[in-house]
């Protein structure tokens, strides 16, 4: 009986809080920048240049490791999917842990969220302005963070639209790239272009084998590979800004997920089809030593220029996602109100501002400390997305029988294999941590996350504590 009285409290705060009506920003993105937005998301420089340390660790066994992680994206995106087109908010998961779970969950899962953005997007200001100073060494390399940030502060100040245009093109520069590398990779591996001939499987097994570092060798990379994941999420926060967030939050994730793994994948298969896994370093592109095998000419900067516009791309993405992620936590009470504040063009101004304050904070780190902020940055973070994605999917598990029972017609888009890949996706969770904790590097990840976490955690649960007490002493009827 407690159950489901408990049930329908959710469903019915759900109902009344979250009524299929539009956000109060600019219903302005249409169906072709979710879906850009939702493709180019992922695509960055963890594919462009960090898959080269996850060959390094498991050889041609890559392609395993990045087919693992990418279906624990893949399911983590059809949780994420099916939630958000049937309740649109542009907090996504933050709202669907706030109805699972209560206030608490919905003010942790977001601020770590934000928090996570905010730290990555001065991440990735620094990596475009280290390359931008490899092509005009006069002008230092704060000084570029500070140019990217006043940049794109003014496109996500401007209009709704603006950033939806700005990260159409971002994304298909990048969607472009990866597709051209795919064609001539193929092309040289059937020993189609000139000076090339059939590579056959002299590569994939000829090497060592195809898991020359064996099952252990991939399990690396999947810890090295994983959170190049991260980024997905921002397409269904992008959706509540569509004029049909239900149907758009849809189409976008069934378009994105079997696209990624096929260039994920894909071109993996063409980096080791192509080259020795052991002659690819940590640190630098395996796409590069591809096109410089096949004979393009200048293919260390040509790869530079897909990289800079990737990292500004996810710059532009992340500001986004983390402005529209503290504009709905202001909204249901979980932040400052004056976050709330929307401008004439239906732009949240004030959350836009708040997420990149912390960038320009960086161009200050980034003056001091050119050549360690990057990494001491990452490491702050980086496991913080997978204390997202649990929640994510500890939530779908408890909506998803609610909305069954109470609300099927919301449901327009299902999760795979009920309860069952849920469940499959949160032990895979669980083994990643397990990984990270086996690692000296991950595990000072590890250890930051949890510090941060359980502040975060600790401070939503003691404000619902508050409110809860605030409302039993209030006299009834206010």
């Amino acid at each position: 009986m407690e159950s489901r009285q408990s049930t329908r409290k959710i469903v019915s705060t759900m109902q009344q809080q979250f009524p299929e009506t539009p956000e109060p920003l600019s219903p302005s993105l249409k169906q072709r920048h979710l879906t850009m937005l939702g493709l180019g998301g992922v695509i960055g420089a963890g594919l462009f240049v960090g898959s080269g340390a996850g060959i390094a660790l498991a050889g041609p066994g890559i392609v395993v490791s990045y087919l693992i992680a990418g279906a624990l994206a893949m399911l983590i995106m059809r949780m994420l999917g099916e939630m958000s087109s049937a309740i649109p908010a542009s907090g996504s998961f933050s709202v669907h842990a706030e109805r699972a779970f209560g206030r608490w969950a919905g003010f942790t899962v977001g601020w770590l969220y934000w928090i996570l953005l905010v730290v990555v997007l001065a991440v990735e200001a620094t990596g475009a302005a280290t390359i931008a100073s490899g092509w005009l060494p006069g002008m230092p390399q704060w000084a570029w963070v500070l140019l990217f940030m006043v940049v794109f502060t003014a496109v996500n100040l401007a209009t709704v639209k603006s950033f939806g245009e700005f990260e159409f093109w971002f994304a298909a520069i990048k969607v472009g790239a990866i597709v051209l590398f795919l064609v001539l990779g193929l092309l040289a591996v059937l020993g189609v272009l000139p000076d090339t001939s059939p590579v056959g499987m002299s590569h994939l097994t000829g090497d060592g084998g195809f898991l020359p570092q064996g099952w252990g060798g991939v399990l690396a990379g999947v810890l090295a590979v994983v959170f190049a994941f991260g980024g997905l999420e921002v397409v269904t926060i992008a959706a509540a800004e569509s004029d049909d967030p239900a149907r758009s939050v849809g189409r976008a994730v069934r378009s994105a997920v079997w696209r990624i793994l096929l260039f994920y994948v894909g071109s993996m298969l063409v980096v080791v089809a192509l080259l020795p896994w052991d002659s690819v370093r940590p640190g630098t592109s395996p796409y590069v030593a591809v096109l410089d095998r096949i004979g393009v000419p200048g293919a260390g900067q040509i790869m530079n220029v897909v990289v800079f516009v990737a990292l500004l791309s996810a710059l532009n993405a992340n500001l986004y996602g983390a402005s529209r992620m503290a504009f709905s936590l202001a909204e249901r009470g979980e932040g400052p109100k004056a976050l709330l504040a929307v401008s004439g063009t239906g732009v949240p101004r004030f959350a836009v501002i708040a997420s990149v304050a912390f960038g320009f904070v960086s161009v200050g780190l980034n003056l001091l400390w050119p050549d360690t902020v990057f990494l001491y940055l990452l490491n702050a973070v980086g496991a913080v997305l997978l204390v997202v994605w649990s929640l994510i999917a500890a939530s779908q598990l408890r909506l998803r029988r609610v909305l069954e029972r109470e609300a099927p017609d919301r449901l327009k888009l299902r999760m795979w294999g009920f309860p069952w890949l849920t469940w499959a996706a949160l032990a895979g969770m669980a083994a990643v941590l397990v990984l990270m904790l086996t690692d000296a590097a991950a595990r000072v990840q590890v250890a930051s996350c949890a510090v941060l976490t359980a502040v975060v955690l600790a401070v939503g649960l003691v404000r619902e504590r508050r409110l809860r007490r605030a409302a039993s002493a209030a006299p009834a009827g206010e």
